[in-house]
């Protein structure tokens, strides 16, 4: 197995996995194909001319339908496809029936028989309903079957994933990932059973469990989502480090007559206007969609739902390019509920982030700030964790001088009301001299023309919690020099429009508690 990094922000990467079959780049979506029916639903033809070059198949519905006959011939060869497939063990039949009739061993065997590029061996799905002692035997029993097949895991060349169970019991989802990761011998893992909780719009319950099993698994193999078939997760696993997804819900809506938009589904019968510009909607108006047979509209309708699933991984994707994948969480979120709910959840992970997001980056954009969230992104949380806890004074025994800057006129140093100060002032070129500015806290006058000082935009009016959070980066910064310090002087520069009296009594009021000395000089 080969799976080589190319581009990273935050937790997510694109990367490009290496199969016998050929390589693909991830994040990837791989719709979900049912060998007996799919020639009716939506053609592999049509799915494959659409781009998309990796797909999954069951492995259980093809050894119960056609046994041998795919194994003489080889699944890609069977099912008309020459790209990557993957094949799922029936595990989805063992969640909805209770059971199945083959063995872990033989659906191992027989995925390796039928050439599978990536498979899976059969595990007990944890179902949301379940009860802690069932959730518990699911993540034993899908560990015990891991070892019990491992001797065909080694000597194959299909990828093999190990799923992590658990559901909604986090313990037990970090105790899968736990041991999971013991077994080296597998190439992927993925976390499983989130169906109900994406038909739920649960999708807070996902990232967290994402995040549990991401925190406990080895980094340096590829992460599956099972069942992720809503473009509104997918940024949300992405940035926490999924790189496939799988699921049927492009033509389990459709035959619902559910149309995916860029904010969830609609049914069609609510739509005035399709939603995007591929090419059914480029062709077809909703009364054309109506006037169809029964088979033909679901057929349109599953195409649609595929391109805005295959439209969603590409935002995402370049998204990780531009290194802007926060921003692009900030705008998700707003699109809809279950959205902000699991960006809130995804909030509580930001140290986890902040030490996977890579440092430096070949192509640097300004970062877009909007509010109170933009506060937690990584390279913020670095720059003010730096220059509160690591930034060394000039000279200590001196004043620290504190100057609001304008944030249209940057880098801060080169602003022209600076370089007059300067002017009066030219001790302040060198020495213990820092611009405050909301979002970034503090920035030593040395660093005003680094990234992401100088890089940025941001709202003129910021809100009170944007504020509140520069106050309490400058109150850690005095408190942890409180014995350095002769004395604060704050240039009070009336023309910079977010800075008010409101801020001036509470930086003295802050120098006063820590018992330094402070002054304030009006920029005449």
């Amino acid at each position: 197995m080969s799976f080589e990094i190319r581009d990273k922000d935050l937790a997510g990467r694109i990367g490009v996995l290496e199969t016998k079959h050929g390589k693909v780049e991830t994040p990837i979506f791989l719709p979900v194909i049912n060998p007996v029916r799919q020639e009716r639903d939506l053609p592999l033809s049509e799915i494959a001319n659409m781009g998309f070059n990796a797909i999954i198949t069951n492995a259980y519905i093809l050894y119960r339908n056609y046994g041998r006959e795919v194994s003489k011939v080889g699944v890609h060869k069977f099912l008309g496809f020459n790209g990557v497939v993957m094949t799922d063990s029936g595990a989805y039949q063992l969640m909805r029936y209770g059971s199945i009739d083959v063995s872990p061993e033989d659906i191992v065997k027989y995925q390796i028989e039928i050439g599978s590029d990536i498979g899976v061996i059969l595990d007990i799905p944890t179902t949301y309903e379940v009860s802690y002692d069932e959730a518990k035997f699911s993540v034993e029993e899908t560990l015990r079957r891991a070892m019990e097949v491992l001797r065909y895991v080694k000597d194959s060349e299909v990828l093999w994933v190990l799923p992590v169970q658990g559901g909604i019991h986090i313990d037990l989802v970090e105790y899968s990932a736990k041991e999971a990761s013991k077994f080296s011998e597998y190439s992927m893992y993925a976390v499983g059973s989130p169906v109900t909780l994406l038909e739920q719009y649960r999708f807070e319950k996902i990232v967290e469990m994402v995040f549990v099993a991401k925190k406990y698994l080895p980094l340096d193999k590829p992460l599956h989502l099972f069942g992720a078939g809503h473009p509104l997760i997918i940024p949300f696993a992405v940035a926490l480090g999924v790189d496939t997804f799988d699921s049927a819900s492009y033509v389990l809506y459709a035959r619902d007559e559910r149309v995916m938009t860029y904010s969830g589904t609609v049914k069609l019968s609510e739509l005035s206007y399709l939603p995007c510009n591929c090419p059914v909607c480029s062709k077809y108006g909703v009364e054309e969609l109506k006037e169809l047979s029964k088979d033909e509209r679901v057929k349109l309708i599953a195409k649609h739902n595929l391109y805005m699933l295959q439209l969603e991984i590409r935002r995402v994707k370049q998204a990780i390019k531009e290194g802007r994948l926060w921003e692009y969480l900030e705008e998700r979120s707003r699109s809809h509920p279950s959205a902000r709910r699991a960006f809130n959840e995804l909030l509580k992970y930001v140290e986890f982030l902040e030490k996977l997001d890579p440092r430096t980056r070949g192509n640097i954009r300004a970062l877009f700030l909007y509010d109170s969230t933009s506060l937690r992104r990584p390279e913020l949380t670095r720059l003010k964790s730096y220059v509160v806890t690591g930034f060394k004074l000039y000279k200590e025994g001196s004043d620290v001088v504190l100057i609001p800057a304008n944030p249209l006129l940057k880098p801060f140093n080169k602003a022209e009301t600076f370089m007059k100060l300067l002017e009066k002032r030219p001790s302040l070129e060198s020495g213990n001299v820092f611009f405050i500015i909301p979002f970034l806290g503090l920035v030593p006058i040395e660093l005003a023309e680094t990234y992401p000082s100088s890089q940025f935009e941001m709202p003129l009016n910021v809100s009170k919690e944007v504020i509140d959070d520069l106050l309490n980066t400058i109150k850690a910064f005095l408190e942890k020099r409180r014995h350095i310090i002769t004395k604060v002087i704050v240039i009070a520069d009336e023309s910079v429009n977010w800075f008010n009296d409101i801020i001036i009594n509470k930086l003295v009021s802050t120098a006063r508690e820590l018992g330094i000395g402070i002054k304030v000089e009006k920029l005449n």
